[in-house]
């Protein structure tokens, strides 16, 4: 369907549906065949479903591409790797998921390509490093630490180098940073997260500019079979439709706890970039306070994942993968859509049993003073 939309949040509504036909569905419908009838665009179906299609043209209209959609976000992230050529230079954020570090760093030791780690905030630093780089890799925020890089400057500089740009926009989604209008090249999400938002869907979409770029992707994930599901390409677009409002009460709550997490003194190092559902702050009692604190809670989902619309929490370094920067007693905070009081009533119980409680009597609130992404 073609629309005009006023806005993103109405072409979250509206972008992805069928032909308005007479008697026909609103929404496309669950396509569970394999084998096609001959004579179409596809007789396979690892080769194309209306489902894919759908979503993809929902996030290709929301972020300003052309949409490729994959099985799960790591098979967007090695989808877009494997567009480079054998010994290629990527630079990428040393604070970047740690699936995706593992991915670079297994590469890297094959040979496959050759890789340096930049901290995205020193935005000069980025561009001295790519100046030789096939391809930046950003994340911005970053997961887990929600450092926010420059990417209007990174791109801008980095173009003149050849190098092309990606961005995991996955923690911000297009609602709140549309990467390709930044100036980069490409953009990977796990649709598993805000996208989809209810913890019940395994996808990923990579979106760019360019259809050539696009065509390869879809070449490889033909090849590599790295292709979604029916229901879950379905139960996707369905999150989709409403990912403005899941995202404003999600994001209002985020500020008022951050604000919360900032009058504690048993906590440290709150970090929340201004936008969006992810906070991150530090256990002072230490890794087995906290973990100890997010293994407690009741409302709070003790969780690895996030984006849905419960609040999950986790201590990050629990995880054999974390890379060594991230602090021992960080915990990441994904905050859903609940009543916030509640959300809080949870996260300050978990925190009083133990470290002993620390909110300052009679102490007026601070409000999170945001200084290059964080509070």
């Amino acid at each position: 369907m073609s629309v005009r939309p006023t806005s993103l949040e109405t072409l979250a509504v509206a972008a992805g549906r069928p032909p308005r036909t007479p008697g026909g569905p609103l929404n496309t419908p669950i396509t569970l065949a394999t084998a096609l009838v001959p004579g179409g665009d596809s007789e396979y179906a690892r080769h194309g479903n209306p489902g894919w299609e759908a979503f993809e043209e929902a996030v290709g209209a929301l972020e300003g591409g052309h949409a490729v959609s994959f099985g799960s976000g790591m098979a967007a992230t090695v989808s877009v790797l494997e567009l480079l050529p054998v010994g290629a230079k990527v630079v990428a954020a040393d604070g970047s998921y740690y699936g995706t570090t593992v991915e670079l760093d297994r590469r890297a030791r094959r040979g496959l390509l050759e890789l340096e780690l930049v901290d995205v905030t020193d935005t000069e630093a980025v561009i001295a490093a790519s100046a030789d780089a096939a391809m930046v890799w950003l994340e911005s925020p970053t997961n887990p630490e929600l450092d926010v890089a420059d990417i209007r400057a990174i791109s801008a500089a980095v173009t003149a180098f050849g190098t092309a740009v990606v961005v995991d926009n996955t923690l911000a989604t297009p609602l709140r940073q549309r990467p390709l209008d930044l100036g980069a090249d490409f953009v990977v999400h796990s649709a598993s997260k805000l996208l989809a938002g209810h913890s019940d869907v395994l996808m990923g979409v990579v979106v760019t500019h360019d259809e050539r770029a696009a065509r390869a992707l879809r070449t490889r994930r033909t090849s590599l079979g790295s292709v979604p599901g029916s229901l879950e390409s379905y139960l996707a677009l369905r999150g989709l439709r409403t990912l403005h409002v899941r995202l404003d009460r999600a994001e209002q709550n985020a500020t008022e706890i951050a604000a919360r997490l900032l009058d504690r003194t048993d906590v440290a190092g709150v970090r929340y970039p201004g936008f969006g559902t992810m906070i991150a702050f530090e256990v002072i009692a230490g890794s087995e306070a906290a973990q100890q604190a997010t293994e407690s809670s009741e409302v709070v989902v003790h969780a690895t994942s996030l984006g849905g619309v419960e609040t999950s929490w986790e201590r990050r370094r629990r995880h054999p993968g974390e890379p060594e920067n991230v602090p021992e007693a960080l915990v990441r905070l994904s905050v859903g859509i609940e009543n916030v009081e509640d959300v809080w009533d949870d996260i300050a119980r978990c925190l009083d049993a133990v470290v002993g409680g620390a909110t300052p009597a009679g102490g007026a609130r601070r409000e999170p003073q945001r200084t290059s992404g964080w509070v």
